[in-house]
């Protein structure tokens, strides 16, 4: 796609309205303003080795290693995996991840909890904020510019989705002080729960409508007719992007066309890391580098 091109595409994106739960018409969220042109890296998502580190059979140390031995840029590691998470980790844990990869010569481009802030109870909703703004604190002490979220869990049966979305728009507003403060912009994940579509999770940025909140971009969380299509409608939101082995047409899982991915990525521009990931039955420490390479050969 040449310059002229691309500015027409990103024109037609950014000037256009939806739908939103509130019954109204939304304008889109502002775009990210990105220069320089598409600069991409490559980053390990720690959850393609989660029954591993949840089980204790591989360290975070023994992650770290692996993800040098296989010139990863950078790795992504989520706060489960973490001793003692939800709490946060000791800073001699801290410190001593942040030595090793540095020393490793890779970035920690980011880490995640798990919340709910569509959950009908007050109590549990303040005890995810709490959860959130604990783990911004974390990821600012880690060194990682960046914290994954979720906006919830799949509404409970006859759950309106507009008193949820309040809640979800609510709770993200009183960890945006937070983030500001220590310097970690909160990225959303589409995770095909509460936001199941791109104009579900377009609809929260633009209410939120702040600098410090973007989009981790899940490939692997649309279930429409054309995937590729709904990544293309959200690409110009999203600061990082989780690429999985397989997408879904129709509900209907098929191997990720990266040539596709790979375009969509060079159309917005993109700059960051975007955070390879394997799921599924099969041994990581041979998916991984399998999908590794197609990744990089797709980048070529």
């Amino acid at each position: 796609m040449g310059a002229m091109e691309r500015r027409r595409f990103l024109s037609t994106v950014g000037t256009g309205v939806f739908l939103g739960a509130f019954g109204t018409l939304h304008a889109l969220p502002r775009r990210l303003e990105r220069v320089g042109g598409p600069k991409i890296k490559l980053s390990l998502n720690a959850y393609s080795f989660n029954q591993a580190l949840r089980s204790g059979s591989m360290t975070l140390t023994q992650l770290l290693d692996f993800s040098a031995e296989q010139n990863f840029d950078a790795v992504d590691l989520t706060g489960y995996y973490f001793p003692g998470y939800p709490a946060v980790p000791s800073d001699e844990v801290v410190n001593s991840v942040k030595r090793q990869a540095y020393v490793a010569g890779l970035a920690i481009s980011g880490t995640g909890v798990r919340n709910d802030f569509r959950n009908p109870d007050p109590e549990k909703r303040k005890d995810d904020i709490r959860l959130v703004c604990g783990w911004i604190e974390l990821a600012a002490r880690l060194g990682a510019p960046a914290l994954r979220i979720f906006a919830g869990r799949d509404l409970d049966p006859g759950q309106d989705r507009r008193q949820a979305t309040r809640w979800v728009v609510d709770s993200i507003r009183e960890c945006l002080p937070v983030a500001a403060r220590n310097g970690v912009v909160l990225v959303l994940q589409n995770h095909f729960e509460f936001l199941k579509t791109p104009e579900q999770t377009l609809e929260l940025l633009e209410i939120i409508d702040s600098e410090w909140l973007a989009m981790n971009l899940d490939i692997g969380s649309y279930r429409g007719p054309d995937p590729y299509a709904e990544v293309r409608q959200v690409a110009p939101y999203a600061t990082t992007w989780q690429i999985k082995e397989n997408v879904f047409v129709n509900n209907v899982e098929e191997p990720t066309d990266l040539g596709r991915v790979v375009e969509i990525l060079r159309e917005v521009d993109f700059r960051g890391y975007i955070l390879v990931e394997t799921l599924g039955e099969g041994d990581p420490y041979v998916k991984v580098p399998r999908f590794l390479e197609s990744v990089r050969k797709a980048l070529a």
